[in-house]
């Protein structure tokens, strides 16, 4: 779409809205309605006055714990890429050193915001640092007799070098012998060539250790769905919109992600059970196993020479995602109460302090035993309470509207939801037990979004008849209801400016009094969209080089199964063998019944063509970077058989659209 900006009068609007009728008919909606930022109405204003005044601001622990240590740092810890680009900055938070919140922010998220913002270097305790605040995850960094053990090397490898470097400047230069992934998701990996080359892992003078299961899972989320989770994670995280009072403030976790460059490294050692231990440099590091808690591949740590307990993303100052709004599997609400539990029980009397990977430490042995029981029954309260009304029959919504935490957990601010909610954790564990569909036969087989708005529509009178209503429940504060009908008016026509005016301001206020950050980026976000039309930059491609790179042909193979285009390919049955002459692999791959399988270890006697090429070739093929005809034709790629038919197989895979429309219909579907 085209984005425009006018300050217009009631004529202008109404040809504006006869020429965006007129444009959509012909496939093209352009957009003429304000894309500034409203106030926050008296509602939200009163709402948020609630809040100051129910919880305990006048505790301060946190911000104590948060600058405690503190050694150094970058001006507004700005770091650029090698053109010269800004790929991650606090310049743009520095509206954040207002005390008191603004009406337009929950002062919550507000406080949360304020001490997310702290960045630079930390000491922890001696031989124990973390740099925070220089993406939207923390570097760990322990130090061995002679060597640095790095653990989760942020999401950029220009983040994870800037942090090194500042680390560098206040500490002694030493080689890092270790990288530790704690689990699969990207800002705890993506810039780990930012702290250690590929060669240094080749040559052995480094180890990258991970959970048994990591690189499955990271291939998982950011190869094979991650199309679509790139794209959501944009209402998640935020990170396109505006930052200031009334557009983005923070992310829950940290400020927000680095737009920098990623990469991964294959693990060379797998922790694969609880208390396995590993002795790297003279440190000991006790691991403790935590799948389908936070990821469905995770540890956290113990190091008892400095008696700190490490829980990675297990515990940290908030209440997680059971289900992340970008996607993810369910986690297990009860299991993540278990491990937490567990941690209690074996390290809460050893720890003197608490880190995480995310957020900052906590403090003294009673405190990290405080935290931790605190964040346990948090997990376990939901899950039970969730289950005990999932019994009595309640549906998910049903029983997010009802739960509410004890005053002894809720009022605990670690456990505040300023990055998962009550409400939306609750429809996960309903989703993890009992799965999507609540029962009820009327919601079995509902109508696709853009069918089934037309008929409410059509059956509450008409658009303009639903938008009189809506205006009144605006007034009246009822945002919740005036966003989802008018999401209705807008899936039945999306040139409707009026409606996506609406929309807008409802998403808006909405996001002003939620004390979640995703909740309140994924508002706003939808707010701009619903503006300024469905973005076009900032997603990204599904797979990037440096990720294809370093997984398994196998997992490529998987995810051209993914792009295949089943319609397209029904009726067609394709055998190519492919013959890898560096990695010595071989693989005989089929296309019938329009799915796409392949053996390991095999080769077919009847196949159409047989392939030889550099795993590189195929690196470029799933990049786009090359096509197979050309290669072919350059004799980069060797065929013997039927050439044509691996040109054909490759011409049946989709190309994603990396910036596809949420808060409206979809324009093309395959």
């Amino acid at each position: 779409m085209t984005t425009k900006s006018y300050h217009h009068s009631p004529g202008f609007v109404l040809l504006c809205l006869k020429f965006a009728i007129c444009a959509a008919l012909l496939g093209d909606v352009h957009l003429a309605i304000s894309a500034e930022p409203k106030a926050a109405e008296p509602s939200v204003q009163a709402a948020n006055n609630s809040v100051r005044s129910n919880l305990p601001f006048a505790d301060r622990d946190d911000y104590r714990d948060a600058e405690r240590g503190f050694m150094g740092t970058l001006p507004d810890a700005q770091v650029t890429g090698t053109s010269g680009n800004v790929v991650w900055s606090q310049k743009d938070y520095s509206f954040l050193d207002r005390e008191d919140a603004p009406a337009t922010v929950n002062p919550s998220l507000w406080r949360q915001a304020q001490l997310n913002h702290r960045h630079g270097l930390f000491k922890v305790v001696d031989g124990v640092y973390q740099v925070r605040g220089f993406d939207v995850s923390n570097m760990t960094l322990v130090e061995g007799d002679s060597g640095l053990i790095v653990i989760d090397p942020l999401l950029t490898i220009e983040t994870a070098r800037a942090g090194l470097e500042l680390y560098f400047q206040h500490r002694p230069r030493r080689p890092v012998i270790a990288v530790i992934y704690t689990h699969s998701h990207r800002d705890h990996y993506g810039g780990v060539k930012g702290v250690v080359t590929e060669a240094e892992v080749r040559a052995g003078k480094s180890v990258v250790i991970a959970p048994d299961g990591f690189l499955e899972h990271a291939v998982s989320e950011t190869v094979i769905a991650g199309n679509a989770m790139r794209r959501r994670g944009q209402y998640q995280f935020g990170q396109l919109l505006p930052k200031g009072e009334r557009g983005q403030v923070d992310a829950g976790l940290g400020k927000t992600v680095a737009l920098g460059t990623g990469s991964l490294i294959a693990p060379t050692d797998v922790i694969r059970k609880s208390s396995e231990v590993r002795m790297l440099d003279g440190v000991e590091i006790v691991f403790q196993m935590a799948p389908e808690s936070e990821a469905p591949d995770e540890f956290y740590m113990y190091l008892p020479q400095f008696r700190v307990l490490n829980m990675a993303e297990v515990a940290t100052h908030n209440f997680h995602n059971l289900l992340a709004f970008r996607g993810t599997v369910v986690r297990d609400a009860l299991a993540w109460s278990k491990y937490l539990n567990e941690a209690l029980g074996a390290f809460g009397d050893k720890a003197d302090t608490l880190i995480a990977q995310h957020h900052w430490p906590v403090f003294g042995t009673e405190r990290v035993q405080n935290f931790l029981s605190k964040q346990r029954d948090l997990y376990k309260y939901v899950h039970d309470q969730t289950l005990r009304m999932l019994n009595q029959g309640f549906t998910a919504p049903e029983i997010a509207e009802r739960l509410e935490l004890p005053a002894s957990l809720g009022n605990e601010w670690a456990n505040r939801s300023y990055y998962g909610t009550i409400r939306h954790n609750v429809k996960a564990i309903y989703q993890r037990y009992l799965g999507w569909y609540d029962g009820n036969p009327a919601n079995l087989d509902p109508l696709p979004p853009s069918e089934a708005a037309k008929k409410y529509v059509s059956y509450m009178g008409g658009a303009e008849a639903v938008m009189r209503r809506a205006r009144e429940d605006f007034k009246s504060g009822d945002y919740r209801f005036v966003a989802e009908i008018m999401n209705k008016v807008v899936f039945a026509d999306p040139a409707n400016m009026e409606a996506r005016e609406l929309a807008a301001d409802a998403f808006e206020q909405l996001g002003y009094m939620a004390e979640s950050a995703t909740w309140r980026n994924a508002y706003l976000f939808a707010a701009y969209e619903l503006r300024q039309g469905a973005t076009k930059r900032g997603a990204g491609p599904a797979i990037d080089a440096q990720t294809i790179n370093a997984i398994p042909t196998d997992l490529i193979f998987d995810f051209l199964g993914v792009q295949l285009n089943g319609p397209r390919a029904s009726g067609k049955r394709i055998t190519l063998n492919w013959n890898f002459t560096d990695t010595k692999e071989a693989y005989v791959l089929t296309l019938q019944n329009s799915t796409l399988t392949y053996i390991r270890n095999r080769q077919a006697s009847n196949a159409d063509a047989s392939l030889t090429m550099l795993r590189d070739d195929l690196n470029a093929l799933v990049l786009r970077r090359s096509t197979l005809g050309a290669a072919i034709q350059s004799g980069q790629i060797m065929v013997v058989g039927e050439a044509s038919t691996a040109v054909e197989l490759f011409s049946l895979f989709d190309e994603f659209n990396p910036n596809f429309e949420i808060v409206e219909p979809k324009k093309t579907l395959n």
